[in-house]
């Protein structure tokens, strides 16, 4: 992290992965057994091709993702879906931070994470926005 956070230089893509497991594991156990399997990762930016998928022209304007079929739309019938990934964007979260003096990068990192596990549960943004606002 930048010398706000302690660190002195920027994070790196292992910095974030700390960051985000550490974020997932002060969640309440009932919400992280909830999560069930998803796996996290990290990335710098998202791919073009996700990118072009979603009609963002600005690799800065996406923070995060949820992949994979979410838990309101799975059934025991049907065979094993592949995992669920939440990515997590280094670059433009760190964009938004530097713009955001007023909250730490630990808790924009687990706001970010926070929304995608949202969509995994079959919230929609403007769900997980309404749950937002009744928290401030």
């Amino acid at each position: 992290m930048t010398e706000r956070a302690g660190f002195g230089r920027a994070p790196s893509l292992d910095d974030f992965a700390a960051l985000a497991e550490a974020a997932f594991q002060a969640l309440p156990e009932r919400f992280r057994k909830m999560t069930g399997e998803v796996l996290f990762r990290v990335q710098d930016f998202a791919e073009e091709e996700v990118l072009e998928e979603l009609g963002i022209e600005d690799a800065f304007e996406l923070t995060g993702l949820y992949q994979g079929l979410d838990l309101t739309r799975r059934s025991l019938f049907d065979p094993a879906p592949q995992p669920s990934v939440i990515f997590l964007y280094r670059r433009p979260i760190l964009d938004e931070w530097a713009a955001h003096g007023a909250i730490t990068l630990e808790e924009l990192v687990a706001h970010v994470l926070v929304h995608e596990i949202g969509h995994h549960f079959g919230l929609s943004d403007a769900q997980i926005e309404a749950i937002e606002a009744t928290e401030r």
